[in-house]
């Protein structure tokens, strides 16, 4: 299966970011990925489970501890003491070597420590969809932000335009040219106009301190690389396979769910059998230190134990149970993960096909509509026509125009989401150069 054909996975593979040939989009990206604060708690749980995953594969070896005493006192001589005369003042000296192993005969170490394993992948998977989540909205957001500025200048410079046309009315109302119902129509435009201008730099704002929290810092302006209009669309990838959605982080997040939850039932299973646990004691002992490891020292020890769970009055089947159904629920929810990849993929491409579509006849709109504005002020200008007509085409144009540069942000925004949805090999590297073991986090106080 694929979702276009005649092409490879190469496009997939790439470093999105750059491809819209602005500078400052791939500095904040990469900045993003190493600084934000989620994607370094997300590292931080992955040391956590790398360190469980060590804890539980220590359980195929043996554990061997070292103990040491020493004693001066009055000790028996080993023969029959009567108790009358006096026992001589001597050193004691022992270092012993204990050793417990358990006997996995019935897997339950091994198992164990496939779900260790597989939670530690998980964890690595959850991380990997936090560095793709944070780069999208890196982009999306940096997007948003050139929009919005088109959008504040188009604002401006009708509020200009409406200021000037404003001024003229005034005078010829003062001759007696223009009546008040006019003017107050083209003054009423005038504050619509202004009106938009602290929305947009309202919105401005938000976006930045937006940004600013994705690269993990405190608010301040964001350089701009490029204007809306001259940002690079890069090409839909074409002739992706189906099976590249299996590289997306929640699709392997979700496998390794579920074969944890396989290996689980086996440790709750394992609980019906007994466990054998091998011990041994290795040790010398000698009352001069300066002959504790003579070879006659020696004394040694080798027992084992068996445990055999016997009434349990159904804790174990219960555990069993138990497992069973969280496997289910891993089951389903990796079904259902897998569906939704699909879902997402099919959606992200028809946006972007659609938005293309609708973005084009905007265009024409906006065209339209510029004609029609400069068309209806010749008319009221040689008194063919009255003012409302011109105040329709102006609001109109206006209001095409932002939405026109709303659909432009959408168009590239959709862009954004084909990448994100198939997670192709742009992922690995980013993955790689974001992970990092803090050795100190202790926060630094900024001046």
């Amino acid at each position: 299966t694929t979702f276009y054909a005649d092409s490879s996975t190469a496009s997939a593979d790439t470093a999105w970011w750059e491809l819209f040939g602005d500078t400052v989009l791939t500095n904040l990206v990469t900045t993003g990925i190493m600084d934000n604060t989620d994607v370094r708690a997300a590292a931080a749980r992955v040391e956590e489970l790398m360190g469980r995953y060590g804890v539980t594969k220590s359980d195929f070896f043996p554990k061997i501890d070292a103990t040491g005493n020493a004693a001066r006192g009055q000790f028996g001589s080993g023969l029959e003491d009567t108790g009358n005369g006096p026992r001589p003042t001597g050193n004691a000296f022992s270092v012993d070597l204990g050793a417990t192993w358990e006997v996995d005969l019935w897997g339950r170490i091994r198992r164990a420590n496939e779900a260790a394993k597989a939670n530690l992948l998980a964890s690595e998977a959850a991380r990997r969809g936090v560095v793709l989540s944070t780069a999208a909205l890196i982009a999306n957001s940096y997007i948003d932000l050139l929009a919005l500025d088109r959008q504040l200048e188009i604002a401006r410079q009708t509020a200009e335009s409406r200021q000037h046309a404003l001024d003229l009315f005034a005078q010829r109302r003062a001759k007696g040219d223009l009546s008040d119902l006019e003017y107050s129509q083209a003054e009423s435009e005038y504050w619509l106009a202004k009106s938009q201008i602290p929305v947009f730099q309202k919105q401005i704002t938000f976006v930045e301190d937006t940004i600013n929290f994705l690269l993990g810092r405190n608010p301040q302006p964001i350089m701009r690389g490029s204007v809306i209009d001259s940002l690079a669309l890069p090409a839909v990838p074409v002739g992706v396979p189906s099976s590249l959605l299996e590289r997306r982080p929640d699709v392997v997040f979700a496998e390794e769910q579920l074969r944890a939850a396989n290996a689980r039932i086996g440790v709750a299973r394992s609980l019906y059998f007994p466990t054998i646990s091998l011990s041994g004691l290795l040790g010398v002992a000698s009352n001069d230190l300066s002959h504790l490891f003579d070879t006659d020292a020696g004394v040694w020890n080798v027992s084992g134990s068996v445990f055999q769970p016997i009434f349990h009055w159904g804790e174990i089947g219960g555990e069993v149970k138990a497992s069973e159904g969280v496997q289910k629920q891993a089951l389903y929810g990796y079904v259902g993960t897998v569906r939704n990849a699909f879902r997402e993929t099919e959606d992200a491409l028809t946006n972007r096909t659609r938005t293309g579509e609708q973005l084009e006849a905007q265009a024409g709109r906006v065209k339209a509509l510029a004609l029609y504005a400069r068309l209806a002020r010749m008319r009221y200008d040689e008194g063919v026509t009255d003012y409302l007509e011109v105040l329709d085409a102006e609001r109109s144009l206006f209001s095409s125009e932002l939405d026109y540069t709303r659909t432009q942000a959408e168009l590239y925004k959709s862009v954004v989401d084909i990448y994100r949805v198939m997670a192709g090999g742009w992922l690995d590297r980013a993955a790689v150069e974001s992970f990092r073991i803090e050795e100190d986090v202790t926060p630094r106080q900024e001046h």
